[in-house]
């Protein structure tokens, strides 16, 4: 397996991804029953999306401090939080759940934010490799 030394840009894309996460999945695990009312989401929804993100964020953690990573799992996050942000554009376009205003927010929100990370993430493998290529 092919291993990298992460540029500052893609430490930060990391970090930046696993703080947000964490702090999305906490939130959402434990404070579901008030976010459910309020973002007219199901609650189940909220817990188990909360639940997926804690461990989510520590590996995504773990993988930003370390000195080298596997290229392959660099790879595994972005098309992951590629595939999270296309399934909350389409948990909202799907009829299949009636969120309020602040809902809509909500999952737009943080479904931009995790294609923000996503690109970032992207973006600093491709520098990683440049700087690699010229080294």
């Amino acid at each position: 397996m092919s291993t990298i030394r992460p540029t500052l840009i893609l430490r930060l894309a990391l970090l930046g991804d696993a703080v947000a996460s964490g702090a999305t999945g906490l939130l959402s695990f434990a404070g579901a029953g008030l976010l459910a009312e309020l973002l007219g989401l199901p609650t189940p929804l909220l817990r188990y999306a909360g639940l997926l993100l804690l461990p989510y964020a520590a590996f995504v953690a773990w993988i930003g401090t370390r000195d080298r990573v596997a290229e392959a799992f660099v790879r595994i996050i972005v098309a992951g939080n590629a595939l999270w942000a296309l399934a909350s554009v389409l948990l909202l376009t799907s009829g299949q759940i009636a969120p309020t205003a602040l809902g809509v927010s909500f999952v737009t929100v943080q479904a931009a934010a995790v294609a923000a990370f996503a690109v970032g993430q992207a973006y600093g493998l491709r520098r990683q490799a440049a700087v690699a290529a010229h080294a």
